[in-house]
């Protein structure tokens, strides 16, 4: 987004950034043109290909969810009638804000802590007046019927979300639509429902939704219910939805583009959770090989839990750290639960996030110190790898700064810290506060300069001595590392060593960076892979000449949970893994079933090669032959 970033307009994406995502599943998206299966002559069914977001299998008939939508009728009001309009979508707002409410208090206290999280999200979008007071000024002013009013403003946010250069913050868009589809139902008098399933139709129990999109909060409404999967024609990798679905272990694939479209109530459909493929009306033998499949999956599923205590240790007895990413310290009860050996990165922005604008004030140092405590605390003596600030550009702290032209290159994480010390320093004696409670560790996002490692570490010092002089608590061998997320640091990491204690690899934007590709960007989003000969060299190379350096090397980005890729990171000599917890026993499995020997000797030849078809197959032989 280029000039000025509208105080309201910054605000609202805060609201949206409350929560970040796991990073799982898939590097690409396929288009979603549908593709015949042929038997013999008969054309038995078609298939989508779109994102997969949550692995496994579901089988069962489809129920379409029709969009409320932004089809909606356009007429104008008079002023006599302008009150009432403005009364109806009032009204909308306080029945959808009753309505979320009472799904938040209903969540069992069992539920992962960011199901609540999300509907929140919803709730503080609701209130946000970019959303709701601006289309009763449209109402008032424009004197535009109450739907074509609060379309219209959703129009004009998507716009300004489409312009953001950020992931993340740019699939936001979809919550603030989820938010308006449902006050669009409210106005239009449409729901969300799932059909009622009676104990004799059990071999009907199983729907697969198809929606043009579904919110988070309609996906909680339906967890009691036969719910077997989800497929839609929006959503992305990072979207809360796509949360949802894998803190419920529901499988599903967005970004289908026409699914609810081509597909049709009651067609039999598979949802390939792991392939991100929709196969509609299979024959016979498709459906029975996938019953089969889902049911080894539901064994594998149940012999994962058996490996929670177990350590992780490879056939030739080497063993393999797997920590956590979190993005709150309450996430730390799930990584408990996986089994994880720590915390390999902790992202500090979202303590920042939603404080932005000029009635916001940036959390204190107490504040940060609590909530770096509370993480610190939960792990019981487990290691906490906390990343510094990393915000900027397109994430602004002053909503009166300039958004640069091109946000990833710009302005951001420690750039952005060191342009602000004081912002700096407040949290770096925060984090080394919370030393004192247990083993923390400092990481340092997008170094890519020597003199960027000398100013963070001298700022680092400057923290310590203004707790020494304050008879502070801290840890005085804190470690301190860098992440590798830029590839000029992956080519100069001798300066890397020389100054840091560990290494960090963030393989979402070495690849991103790498290949000069945004990987959300679907006229490009085929050309991420994680597979390139050139990230493959990286790779390899930092963790090598960190090892040969005696220096410790993890994995923090989204290969690092992806079982495909988990063999082909120990064979490059990886001993550190840190990923979302739900991925962990999964690629636990794989460590225990490997032999480094073995896939040392594949890599090596894997890393010669040059042709990426041969080394996608390659990689892919690598998990059959070795176990």
């Amino acid at each position: 987004m280029s000039g000025h970033c509208p105080i309201i307009f910054c605000n609202l994406i805060a609201t949206c950034a409350f929560y970040l995502s796991s990073q799982l599943g898939a590097e690409w998206l396929s288009d979603s043109v549908p593709q015949c299966i042929k038997l013999g002559d008969q054309m038995a069914s078609f298939t989508l290909h779109g994102i997969p977001v949550s692995r496994g299998i579901a089988i069962g008939r489809a129920h379409l969810l029709a969009p409320a939508a932004m089809d909606v009728k356009h007429y104008l009001i008079g002023e006599t009638e302008v009150e009432a309009e403005v009364q109806r979508l009032q009204s909308a707002v306080t029945r959808v804000r009753t309505e979320l409410q009472t799904i938040r208090a209903d969540l069992p206290k069992e539920s992962p802590p960011e199901l609540g999280a999300f509907v929140d999200v919803h709730l503080l979008i609701l209130s946000d007046p970019m959303l709701a007071e601006m289309s009763l000024d449209i109402i008032r002013n424009r004197q535009y019927n109450a739907e074509w009013a609060l379309v219209t403003q959703i129009d004009e946010l998507s716009a300004q979300f489409d312009e953001i250069e950020d992931t993340y913050l740019r699939e936001r868009k979809m919550d603030v639509l989820q938010v308006g589809e449902r006050l669009l139902k409210v106005l239009t008098g449409t729901s969300t429902r799932l059909p009622e399933v009676d104990s004799d139709g059990a071999s009907f129990a199983n729907i697969v939704v198809v929606a043009y999109d579904i919110s988070p909060a309609d996906m909680l409404q339906f967890r009691d219910r036969a719910f077997a999967g989800f497929v839609t024609d929006l959503g992305g990798q990072n979207s809360h939805t796509a949360i949802v679905a894998r803190s419920l272990d529901i499988p599903a694939a967005v970004g289908m583009n026409n699914a609810s479209r081509l597909i049709k109530q009651d067609d039999w459909i598979i949802i390939d959770g792991d392939a991100g493929v929709v196969i509609v009306d299979p024959a016979t033998v498709i459906l029975k090989q996938y019953r089969e499949r889902q049911a080894h999956l539901l064994r594998s599923r149940r012999k994962l839990g058996k490996i929670k205590k177990t350590r992780a240790v490879t056939l030739d007895g080497t063993e393999i750290s797997l920590l956590a990413n979190i993005e709150l310290p309450s996430d730390c009860a799930a990584a408990m639960d996986a089994g994880a050996s720590g915390v390999g990165l902790f992202r500090s922005e979202f303590l920042f996030m939603g404080r932005i604008g000029p009635q916001h004030e940036l959390p204190t140092e107490d504040e940060q110190f609590e909530s770096y405590r509370q993480a610190v605390t939960a792990m019981k003596g487990r290691p906490v790898t906390i990343r510094t600030l990393d915000v900027g550009a397109d994430k602004p702290i002053n909503t009166e700064e300039q958004t640069a032209l091109n946000p990833a290159l710009g302005l951001r994480a420690i750039r952005y810290c060191l342009a602000e010390p004081q912002l700096f320093l407040t949290q770096l004696r925060a984090i080394l506060r919370a030393s004192a409670f247990g083993k923390v560790k400092l990481l340092i996002p997008m170094l890519a300069h020597a003199f960027e490692i000398d100013q963070t570490l001298a700022m680092i010092g400057q923290a310590k001595q203004q707790l020494r002089d304050e008879g502070v608590a801290f840890d005085e061998s804190i470690q301190t590392g860098a992440m590798i997320e830029i590839p000029a640091a992956a080519l100069a990491l001798p300066m890397f060593i020389k100054r840091m204690d560990f290494l960090s690899i963030g393989t979402n934007d070495l690849i991103q960076y790498t290949l000069a590709i945004d990987r959300v960007d679907h006229e490009v989003a085929h050309l991420y892979n994680p597979l390139h000969p050139a990230v493959l060299f990286l790779l390899s190379t930092v963790i090598a000449l960190g090892r040969k350096a005696g220096i410790p090397v993890s994995v923090c980005g989204e290969m690092a949970g992806d079982v495909k890729f988990t063999r082909l990171l120990l064979g490059m000599g990886l001993l550190e893994f840190s990923m979302h917890p739900a991925q962990l026993l999964a690629v636990k499995q794989e460590v225990l079933n490997s032999d480094l020997d073995e896939l040392t000797l594949q890599t090596r030849k894997i890393l010669r090669n040059t042709e990426p078809s041969a080394i996608a197959a390659a990689v892919s032989q690598m998990r059959m032959t070795v176990a």
